[in-house]
């Protein structure tokens, strides 16, 4: 066994860490700024991930070799003898503790996003470079290194998932292919995983005219393009690369470049390598469609909300006309106590008027004797 490998298996757990079981609460994740490798597998992520641990650092190893880490130096000076044992001892825990302190890997696994999609945080190389290496060394050899790993896909680039961001972040991402004088034929592989806000045709649009302003001598081949220019979202980050053999090596595709055994139809081939592209899309739908229904289970509550407050609402209603018919009832009673209050103050007139009536009878009728007799005595 070489050094590389003992190294290799005796860091076996350090390079898995974190994806050894279900990805966990607080596990780091995809970020702008990141360069790395997207691993798509079916189903297994766990093996997936040990998988391409593997994989990465044999052909890793080739290219840059063996990962190394210093280890503190051993003090040669001639007054390390006539320490005494109590200095010595601390010197020794001091050095323990730095040779075990937490070192950054050049393979990290981080939490992608998405289902069936693993991210490996690449430091100090090429990722381009690496992922070509493997691609190429399958596609001579016909060996298969991979049993759960579909597609390798490097990633060169990362930034914000929005438009504004992703023209600003490509226009200068892009030159070293595309601006003048530099020119190549090309095609755009865009894939969008739990993101609704990037529309396939205008992301692939906008970035066609951007290649286009950079050289007007840039042309789309859909067939046999020089250049690939990959874009794949997650979430709000887009991940960017730009690579070469792209439809050579089977969009990426470890298992069919392995197994490739000549030209094949064009519509076999996209329908074998774009099998997982159809399940990732699937189960992403089915991650919609279970939004939708809890959105839908809100909105009925919502709904049933609406309806109480509206029965609320008539029942208020019904209270106010009832309220208005009694208002209604009492003015009714007051106009017909009015009419009688009329009324009698009309009877009450017609008496006045009979009594009245009758004083002025009494007055012109002839006096009495007896009222004569009372007169003459009055004016004596």
């Amino acid at each position: 066994m070489s050094e590389a490998q003992d190294l290799r298996k005796r860091s076996k757990k350090r390079y898995g860490g974190g994806h050894r079981s279900k990805k966990y609460k607080g596990s780091r994740e995809l970020e702008v700024g990141m360069q790395g490798i997207l691993i798509t597998c079916n189903m297994n992520e766990r093996k997936c991930t040990a998988e391409a641990f593997n994989l990465l650092n044999e052909y890793a190893d080739q290219l840059y070799g063996p990962e190394n880490f210093k280890e503190p130096e051993e003090s040669s000076s001639e007054e390390e003898d006539d320490e005494d044992v109590e200095a010595a001892l601390k010197k020794e825990v001091k050095q323990l503790k730095a040779s075990s302190g937490k070192r950054e890997r050049r393979f990290q696994a981080m939490d992608s996003g998405a289902n069936n999609v693993i991210f490996i945080k690449t430091k100090n190389l090429d990722p381009d470079k690496l992922v070509h290496h493997i691609l190429s060394d399958l596609h001579i050899t016909k060996k298969n290194k991979s049993r759960v790993i579909l597609r390798m896909l490097p990633v060169s680039g990362t930034c914000k998932a929005f438009q504004e961001d992703m023209d600003k972040y490509l226009s200068e991402f892009l030159e070293p292919w595309f601006k003048a004088p530099n020119q190549g034929s090309y095609q755009i592989a865009f894939k969008s995983r739990n993101s609704s806000h990037n529309k396939r045709d205008d992301i692939i649009k906008a970035l066609a005219g951007l290649v286009g302003k950079m050289n007007p001598k840039n042309k789309v081949d859909l067939t046999t393009p020089e250049l690939t220019i990959i874009v794949e979202v997650i979430k709000s980050v887009c991940c960017v690369s730009v690579v070469r053999d792209y439809t050579l090596y089977r969009k990426y595709n470890l298992q069919e470049v392995a197994k490739e055994e000549g030209p094949k139809d064009g519509k076999q081939e996209e329908v074998t390598t774009n099998q997982e592209e159809i399940k990732s899309n699937q189960e992403e739908k089915g991650g919609k469609q279970e939004e939708i229904k809890s959105n839908q289970e809100g909105k009925d509550g919502k709904q049933e909300e609406i309806k109480s407050n509206q029965e609320g609402k008539d029942g208020k209603q019904e209270e106010i006309k009832s309220n208005q018919e009694g208002k209604g009832g009492k003015q009714e009673e007051i106009k017909s106590n009015q009419e009688e209050i009329k009324s009698n103050q009309e009877e009450i007139k017609s008496n006045q008027e009979e009594k009245d009536g009758k004083q002025e009878e009494g007055k012109d009728a002839p006096k009495t004797d007896k009222e004569v007799k009372g007169d003459e005595e009055e004016e004596k």
